[in-house]
């Protein structure tokens, strides 16, 4: 039996009884693994696999055309092959990532050059790609609002008496990914160690993930059960939380450990695209972790957020 259980967030939103034992639920799987599937999420499939259509039609560009919104990690725009190696984030050293990624983030600017440079540079949206925007901007729109759903239920997870991610996450930082995942005839035949995305936990408090089942796949960690195939379901979205959601939670929620498999040699011609929503918090929110009881370490101190993920966002970089 998996470790990750599925969650109908519909039931919670209904309130009463039922919100409280859908509370219990997830409180259970997060100690687990971090992770839960959620099903009644409101967020609409067709418009998911029109951003996912639209997706691949720009990385099917040539490279001199992506090159053209080329960016380091961290940046708005096309982000190639051999930027990324997430298993330096647990201090491993291993090849970079076999994947190429288009991300963007929030726009929504303080007046602060150094902070807006960082946390919220306008997005790049291809020429080639016309429609696009639209149809992400609607999806992260759409993912944002379930994203404070879920720390509200967190909160509720917890039995505080109000939910403080409303504060803190008012006017959030936020990053999308859209990640491309070619097969072997475009990467070539994985390294040792090498993988689509090397063993890593996200950094800020929820990540939504609209994925695609594949044998070089999704994978989590749990003490109990080691590395175990992420449970599908295509009503489902994917939902883990981050670094700062761990930390906040006394570590009473261990940050959802993960990784996606190579090119398996029984699925070469595999080709999947992720979509993958990374939810943070206001960039100078003071965290405050909760002490036991609810959290299970004392003493942990306050952190700012955006210090705090940009740590973890620089240990990634290759280079």
């Amino acid at each position: 039996m998996s470790v990750v259980a599925t969650v109908d967030i519909s039931r919670w939103r209904a309130d009463g009884a039922e919100a409280d034992a859908v509370a219990a639920e997830v409180d259970a799987s997060l100690q687990q693994a971090g992770f839960i599937l959620v099903t009644g999420h409101g967020v609409d499939p067709a418009l998911a696999a029109a951003v996912r259509t639209a997706s691949r039609d720009f990385f099917a560009q040539p490279l001199e055309v992506k090159q053209r919104y080329s960016v380091p990690v961290g940046g708005h725009g096309w982000i190639g092959p051999g930027a990324e190696a997430n298993g330096y984030s647990e201090g491993t050293e291993t090849p970079p990532d076999l994947k190429e990624s288009f991300s963007l983030g929030a726009e929504t600017a303080t007046g602060d050059a150094d902070v807006d440079r960082i946390w919220f540079a306008p997005n790049v949206w291809p020429a080639e790609a016309p429609g696009w925007q639209a149809l992400v901007t609607e999806y992260t729109d759409a993912v944002r609002r379930l994203s404070d759903d879920l720390l509200a239920l967190f909160a509720h997870a917890l039995g505080l008496p109000a939910n403080p991610w409303a504060q803190l996450s008012d006017r959030p930082t936020w990053t999308m990914n859209i990640n491309h995942y070619p097969p072997v005839s475009v990467v070539g035949e994985p390294e040792p160690g090498q993988f689509r995305i090397g063993p890593h936990t996200d950094f800020g408090t929820v990540t939504v993930l609209d994925r695609e089942p594949g044998a070089g796949g999704l994978q989590v960690y749990s003490d109990a059960h080691g590395w175990e195939d992420a449970p599908y379901d295509p009503a489902a979205l994917t939902v883990n939380i981050g670094d700062l959601l761990e930390y906040w939670s006394g570590r009473r929620w261990p940050s959802g450990r993960h990784r996606v498999l190579p090119p398996q040699p029984e699925a070469p011609e595999e080709d999947l695209v992720s979509l993958i929503y990374f939810y943070e918090a206001n960039h100078d929110a003071l965290v405050t972790p909760l002490a036991p009881p609810i959290g299970q370490v004392s003493g942990l101190a306050p952190v700012t957020s955006a210090d705090f993920i940009k740590e973890r966002l620089d240990a990634i970089t290759v280079g």
